[in-house]
């Protein structure tokens, strides 16, 4: 009886959700500083149908899915071309010369796809023409992004994966902290809210505690991150 009673606040420290893995949904458990998957506004919990706020950029280890664009932006935020305007707006664009340079990044949002690759990364645009290039060069912000389409929760919200790296002569590592910094200056210039094509926008945000783990486990470069997401909402000015 008293061994029962002792393990009771453990238990309470823990609840089961579905994952995916290999195809197939299993059991995970969620530690205490996770928060239940609930009916979202704007957006749908990937974790609902197996998804994870993490990316698989390795086997092992993915980079933490730390910025969301709801579905109560301007619908036009919503659209391919619209979030190009939109993230030119804000300084970023497409990568270098339209290459891409590093690894093709999957991610599982839970909308029925399974995993699948980032639909664009754009990078921080220091200046006209040439711009994105720079940071290539010597660094700087940029993100990942996925689109919430698919059959089973087709929200039509974004999921950006937005992190701070080094130049290229350290071949792109994350900057020590640089999942918060990225996303962190990210979210202030939405904030601030930019222009492009005579389109002027700005966002609110939202932060949410609880849809990732603070820390380290399971994150690449085991660079640890403070489990904050932040969803915008992006609104034309």
């Amino acid at each position: 009886m008293l061994l029962a009673v002792s393990l009771l606040p453990l238990l309470s420290l823990t609840a089961a959700i579905p994952v995916r893995s290999g195809g197939e949904r299993q059991i995970a458990f969620l530690s205490s500083t996770l928060a239940l998957p609930r009916t979202e506004t704007g957006w749908t919990d990937p974790r609902i149908l197996g998804g994870r706020f993490i990316d698989f950029t390795t086997p092992k280890y993915g980079e933490p899915l730390n910025v969301i664009i709801s579905n109560l932006s301007d619908p036009f935020i919503l659209t391919e071309e619209g979030f190009r305007w939109y993230y030119k707006s804000i300084g970023f664009s497409e990568e270098c010369l339209g290459l891409h340079y590093g690894k093709v990044h999957d991610a599982d949002l839970g909308d029925g796809d399974g995993r699948k690759s980032e639909h664009l990364l754009a990078r921080q645009h220091y200046f006209p023409g040439w711009g994105t290039c720079w940071e290539s060069l010597v660094g700087g912000n940029h993100f990942r992004a996925w689109k919430q389409n698919g059959t089973e929760a087709n929200s039509g919200a974004w999921f950006l994966g937005v992190s701070k790296e080094q130049d290229s002569t350290k071949n792109h590592m994350i900057v020590p902290d640089g999942y918060n910094i990225g996303r962190d200056l990210l979210v202030q210039s939405a904030i601030a809210g930019g222009k492009w094509k005579g389109f002027s926008w700005r966002a609110d945000v939202e932060w949410r505690k609880g849809l990732l783990e603070p820390g380290y486990r399971g994150i690449n470069h085991f660079i640890a991150q403070d489990g904050r997401v932040a969803v915008l909402t992006v609104h034309r000015v």
